[in-house]
């Protein structure tokens, strides 16, 4: 990379199994068995399984009756998200102490930019080895780390000896670890993605890097340039402390699939309860309202409305959520119901970060 880039340490840590690994930490029953956070009930989707588990191939996002056939001795443990966020807050207070440069992902993922930190340490290897004993020992709980001269590489390193390891990719290392990664090991890189490449021959970092600019904004659109650099170890995103919040959304999933309208508002009042109590907590409002509609067929539809106002009042998104219901008729029964909020009042214009060419990446302590 060009040696005017600004050269960073960032350590990408990633809590393991987290919300499963709370749930073992303070029931020591749970501990050693294979268990889902959420998923429970016959319409469940699973949040989180611990690693005894995924063995079973049990993982994230999946549904609950899919889960118990493959592991019939899963245990389902109700969600606790007041718990998760007490636990990621003693965390992230371990983060400080190194750096004020930590940008969280989620409860139990962040960035930090350990470049210049409060230690004075020249090594991000060792800072990361040092936060993941601190969480061990002060939380009781095993993260694992990525550390590297970019996000978007720490964030893959970071993956590849969970649980409970780290690795580093130095700076002369990135091209060969990059140009040996599967595609599919690539963030940003998704299934039907993953698919399209593999049409076109591209199944590593190597394949991806023989290909033109052009062919690969032709082939992947926007994303073109995006996976264009990344494959050359350039990825300009600074870890940023205070990420600025996009949209908030709340939604439901019912135990039974609800074929009328009328049988929906009540669900919609709660739902708009919550989204206006979420919009209050976090000190915002929104323009655009965005009703999602999930049918029975697992089939996907949302309806969006913008309004020329900033709104967080419940009876206001009620009101846009009923209009975008009756929008159009129903194309089948419905399972779940979701209203998110976006457009807004929080967002700042920032500039674009001009494109550098690739030459040598610098040699330095890591």
């Amino acid at each position: 990379m060009s040696t005017n880039l600004p050269i960073r340490k960032i350590i990408h840590v990633d809590m393991d199994a987290f919300y499963a690994s709370v749930e073992q930490m303070d029931n020591p029953e749970l501990q050693g068995k294979a268990i889902a956070v959420g998923g429970g009930g016959t319409r469940g989707v699973v949040s989180a399984a611990s690693y005894e588990a995924r063995k079973f191939g049990v993982k994230s996002a999946m549904a609950g009756r899919l889960a118990i056939k493959l592991c019939p001795h899963l245990i389902f443990v109700k969600t606790n998200f007041e718990r998760y966020r007490e636990i990621s807050e003693k965390i992230r207070k371990i983060f400080y102490d190194y750096t004020d440069l930590v940008e969280p992902l989620s409860l139990d993922e962040a960035y930090l930019d350990v470049t210049k930190n409060k230690k004075g340490n020249p090594s991000a290897s060792l800072i990361a080895e040092e936060i993941r004993a601190r969480i061990l020992n002060e939380v009781g709980l095993t993260a694992s780390a990525g550390i590297s001269i970019n996000k978007f590489i720490a964030k893959v390193a970071s993956d590849y000896n969970k649980p409970n390891g780290q690795k580093t990719v130095n700076p002369e290392d990135v091209l060969e670890f990059l140009e040996q990664l599967d595609i599919r090991k690539f963030y940003g890189v998704g299934k039907v993605t993953a698919e399209k490449m593999y049409q076109k021959g591209i199944f590593t970092g190597a394949d991806l890097k023989q290909k033109s600019l052009e062919y690969l904004d032709a082939n992947f659109g926007k994303s073109g340039t995006y996976y264009y650099y990344v494959v050359r170890g350039i990825h300009h995103s600074e870890v940023k402390p205070h990420r600025t919040r996009k949209s908030l959304a709340a939604e439901r999933t019912f135990s039974e699939n609800l074929s009328s309208e009328v049988f929906m508002l009540e669900k919609l009042e709660r739902i708009a309860e919550e989204v206006s109590r979420r919009l209050l907590k976090s000190n915002v409002a929104g323009k655009t309202v965005t009703l999602k509609i999930k049918y029975s067929d697992f089939t996907l539809q949302t309806r969006s409305k913008t309004l020329p106002y900033y709104i967080g009042d419940k009876s206001v998104i009620l009101e846009t959520a009923k209009d975008l219901l009756y929008q159009e008729k129903l194309n089948n029964s419905v399972r779940l119901l979701g209203i998110s909020m976006s457009n807004l009042n929080t967002g700042k214009k920032i500039k674009p970060i001009a494109k550098k060419s690739v030459s040598v990446q610098l040699k330095f302590e890591f």
